[in-house]
């Protein structure tokens, strides 16, 4: 678990965990989050959660960087989770129209999401290796 003055960081071997701990995500310190995005897609994480629960301001450079760590992680079938509840800051996002936001109330839910992911993911490559082609045999079956 690593830690600076802006956010925690806690890695697992599924995801990893963002607690953004400033009450703000705007022009003066998205580029952290940006960066923590980066460093951790290095390390192959396709699955993170971003825990802004604290945020009460955020602009248009944070949704920006939201953007991107949704678009990094969903290319490669990961999910990026954002964690808030309050009202005007899910409606900031919602009018963001961000492709692929999965955004929860709890950092419980935004791993419960990963997992069935993950598994939606693994489901599907299982048929599409399937033997048989993916042919359908009908009810008698």
């Amino acid at each position: 678990m690593s830690s600076n003055q802006l956010f925690q960081l806690e890695q697992n071997e599924s995801y990893a965990l963002i607690d953004w701990k400033s009450n703000q995500l705007i022009q003066s310190n998205y580029e952290e989050l940006e960066n923590v995005i980066r460093i951790l897609f290095k390390k192959e994480y396709t699955n993170m959660i971003l825990n802004i629960s604290k945020v009460d301001e955020i602009d248009g450079y944070g949704i920006s960087a939201i953007r991107k760590g949704t678009k990094i992680c969903g290319n490669e079938n990961g999910l990026f989770v954002i964690i808030n509840k309050k009202d005007e800051i899910v409606e900031r996002l919602d009018a963001a129209n961000i492709d692929g936001l999965t955004l929860m109330n709890t950092v419980q839910e935004g791993v419960d999401a990963i997992y069935l992911n993950d598994l939606e993911n693994d489901f599907g490559a299982e048929e599409e290796n399937d033997e048989f082609g993916g042919e359908e045999y009908g009810d008698e079956y």
